[in-house]
């Protein structure tokens, strides 16, 4: 929630999901995947993405979606990590089209709220499998589908075909949204271009850097690209994140509302901030330093522990800036 709140503030409109949901989780009332379908007004419009291999658990889990404030319902087909397709959820559906359909059916069934479908090109090289499984799900109920121009084996591994994605659009009368390897405006702009495809979808390349996200949407629309942000924006970005993300875990909105309480949340914060050590780095990727501060960053526990070395750090480049 936090990373997506900062992207919609610096980027503006435009439609995110959460991480993926295990749809088998809630079935079993998991409290820490129940965390993942909370929904901040800032957010909006907002998808939450579900994932699981059985038609009536997704079904279920759709329905709480819907309850939990979800403005689409958007089902993963595309995750090719092991510990996911060995329970025959996301992109191991790729192998199994009968039950694909059937869970797109259960849950456009379940629910009042649009239904859409991430996928990637098909299992491995020896079939592309997307365009007709598209075909299925749109019969379905499906209203918008997603197409990661990869195969599941690849991972994210070579670069993304966006020739598949102009394939894709021969066959898909639903919008089509193009997504894998855009990172930059021109990306957008070629992709769009190249292939047809209604929308552009943008993952890794917000990681860290949200604004990058502001330039892409800039590029599209025809706006001027803005400027890339200051370090004090950068790290004052970070600060928030973290502090977001703390209150996050500590069941709370904004951080002031942990203030009030005074009540003991050091464990929860604990857990934040483990979760955030790999991530804030990045917000100064690049920078002289940044790897010292990374490796720093990596044993803090706590949030003020994180803000006395972001800054340390600021204030010790802003030493060493020329005056005038």
């Amino acid at each position: 929630m936090a990373m997506r709140r900062i992207c919609k503030r610096i980027a503006g409109p435009g439609l995110m999901f959460t991480e993926f949901v295990s749809a088998m989780a809630i079935h079993y009332g998991a409290v820490k995947t129940f965390r993942k379908m909370r929904i901040h007004p800032e957010e909006r419009p907002l998808g939450i993405q579900i994932f699981g291999g059985e038609p009536a658990v997704m079904a279920e889990t759709a329905r709480i979606a819907e309850e939990m404030g979800a403005d689409i319902i958007d089902i993963n087909m595309g995750c090719w990590v092991p510990k996911v397709c060995k329970t025959g959820s996301g992109a191991a559906l790729l192998k199994d089209p009968d039950t694909a359909e059937a869970i797109v059916k259960a849950v456009v069934g379940a629910v009042q709220k649009p239904v859409t479908v991430k996928l990637r090109a098909g299992w491995d090289y020896s079939l592309f499998a997307a365009p007709e499984m598209a075909k299925r799900f749109q019969d379905a109920g499906a209203q918008m589908i997603t197409l990661h121009a990869r195969f599941a084996k690849q991972g994210f591994e070579g670069e993304a075909n966006w020739a598949l994605i102009r394939e894709m659009r021969e066959v898909v009368r639903v919008p089509l949204i193009g997504n894998g390897d855009v990172k930059t405006p021109e990306d957008a702009k070629k992709m769009l271009e190249s292939t047809g495809c209604d929308g552009v979808m943008v993952g890794r390349a917000a990681i860290g850097d949200p604004w990058a996200l502001a330039r892409i949407r800039a590029g599209m629309m025809g706006d001027p690209i803005p400027e890339a942000p200051s370090l004090e924006e950068r790290i004052e970005t970070a600060r928030d994140h973290a502090r977001m993300h703390v209150a996050l875990e500590c069941d709370a909105y904004e951080f002031e509302e942990i203030e009030k309480t005074g009540a003991d949340y050091s464990e929860a914060e604990r857990r934040a901030i483990r979760s955030l050590r790999g991530l804030l780095p990045l917000y100064i990727k690049g920078e002289p330093g940044a790897s010292q501060v990374r490796a720093r960053i990596t044993h803090c526990d706590t949030l003020g522990q994180v803000e006395n070395i972001l800054d340390g750090y600021l204030c010790e480049r802003r030493a060493l800036l020329p005056v005038g």
